[in-house]
C-alpha cells in the first residue's frame, strides 16, 4: 500500500467512525454474553484481567485530574495488582473520589462499550481508545505496565482499522460484557480480602466509615451499570425478535 493510499484509507475510516451506523447484531448478543461469561469465569481470565485492572487504574487517574490533581503515573504488576499516582492534597473530597473511582470505572465503561455497540458508535469508542491508551502508554512507569498498554492499543487499532459495523458491534459488545462482569470479579475479590492497601480500607482511614460501606458504594454503582446495559441489550434483543 502507497503512502497516498494510506492517507485515503485513514481519511475514509475517521469519516466513518463520525458517522454511525447502528448495526443488527440481534440474537448473537445472547452468544457474546455466553462467550463473555465463560472469559471471565473461566481459565481464560488471566488474559483478560489486564484489561479490567488498566481501565481501574486510569479511573483514578481521571476522576484525579477531573478534581483538579494531577497523573504522574501508573503501574499495572504482574500480578495483576497496580497503582495510579496522582499529586494534590491527602485529603479532602478529591482524594476521596479519586480513591472511590477504581472499582466502580470498569463497571461503568462495560456499560458504555455496550451502548456504543448497539447504537452504533462502536469505531467513534475504539477511535477515542486508541487516544486514551496512547496517553496511558506515555504514563505507563514500568516495562510491564508498558507491553500491557501496547498490547491493548495494538489489539484496538485492529479492531477499528479493519472491523465494519456488524463485526465492531459484536467485538465492542462482547469486549464492554468482559469488563462489566470482570468490574463484579474485581469487586468479590476486594470484598474478601483483608488487605489494609485495598481502596475500601484506604477510604475507611481516610473518611472513617468502614470499608464494608464502600464496598456496598461500588457494588451499588457497579449495580446501577449493570442494569443500564441489561435494559440495552433486552431492548436490543425483543426489538430484533418484532
Amino acid at each position: 500500500m502507497s503512502w497516498p493510499e494510506f492517507v485515503d484509507q485513514l481519511g475514509s475510516r475517521l469519516a466513518s467512525s463520525l458517522h454511525p451506523v447502528a448495526p443488527q447484531l440481534g440474537d448473537r448478543l445472547i452468544w457474546v454474553l455466553v462467550v463473555a461469561a465463560v472469559v471471565v469465569f473461566g481459565p481464560s481470565w488471566r488474559w483478560v484481567r489486564p484489561v479490567v485492572t488498566v481501565i481501574h487504574e486510569l479511573g483514578h487517574a481521571a476522576v484525579g485530574v477531573a478534581c483538579g490533581r494531577r497523573f504522574r503515573g501508573f503501574v499495572v504488576s504482574p500480578d495483576m495488582s497496580g497503582h495510579a499516582v496522582t499529586k494534590g492534597r491527602a485529603r479532602g473530597p478529591g482524594m476521596v473520589l479519586t480513591l472511590a473511582a477504581g472499582y466502580p470505572m470498569p463497571g461503568f465503561i462495560g456499560a458504555v462499550l455496550i451502548w456504543a455497540a448497539i447504537d452504533g458508535y462502536a469505531a467513534l469508542l475504539l477511535l477515542a481508545m486508541i487516544i486514551v491508551l496512547s496517553i496511558a502508554l506515555v504514563k505507563s512507569r514500568s516495562l510491564f505496565t508498558a507491553a500491557i498498554v501496547i498490547a491493548l492499543w495494538a489489539v484496538v487499532v485492529v479492531m477499528w482499522w479493519r472491523g465494519n459495523e456488524a463485526w465492531n458491534g459484536i467485538l465492542v459488545s462482547g469486549l464492554g460484557l468482559i469488563v462489566l462482569l470482570g468490574a463484579w470479579r474485581h469487586l468479590f475479590a476486594v470484598a474478601a480480602s483483608r488487605d489494609p492497601k485495598q481502596d475500601p480500607a484506604a477510604l475507611a482511614k481516610l473518611t472513617r466509615l468502614p470499608a464494608a460501606f464502600w464496598t456496598l458504594i461500588f457494588a451499588v454503582l457497579i449495580g446501577a451499570c449493570s442494569w443500564w446495559a441489561g435494559h440495552l441489550l433486552y431492548d436490543a434483543l425483543t426489538q430484533t425478535g418484532r
